[in-house]
């Protein structure tokens, strides 16, 4: 189970940081990532973490996101500034299947298991 939080609204150049607390023993050994979806559009990846740590991040990041991960209490976060208001959507953590082995991170596919999302909102 992966419960994202965190998310609110916030303005232009803002930060905020998101949260997911995950159960079981996945998450310590798996590749875990966040995503993000606005209504009408296909789900986009935000940046991808795996058990060592090492992290890739889409394009648009920029710089402006850091995502971590705390192994012994089973949290992903995910830390934003200087927000955009185009950075406006519902932030998703995921997690695959155990024993999957992530290929491609930012990968939607890759991923089995999804929160209920968080929402984010730049004005």
């Amino acid at each position: 189970q992966l419960v994202e939080s965190g998310g609110g609204s916030e303005q232009t150049g803002g930060s905020l940081r998101l949260s997911c607390a995950a159960s079981g023993t996945i998450y310590s050994t798996q590749c875990m990532g966040w995503f993000r979806q606005v209504p009408g559009k296909g789900r986009e990846a935000v940046a991808a973490a795996d058990a060592d740590r090492r992290t890739i991040y889409g394009d648009f990041v920029e710089g402006r996101f850091t995502i971590d991960r705390d192994n012994a209490r089973n949290i992903l976060y995910l830390r934003m500034h200087d927000l955009k208001p185009e950075d406006t959507a519902m932030y998703y953590c995921a997690a695959p299947m155990a024993r999957w082995v992530v290929a491609s991170p930012l990968g939607a596919l890759e991923y089995h298991y999804w929160g209920q999302g968080t929402q984010v909102t730049v004005s």
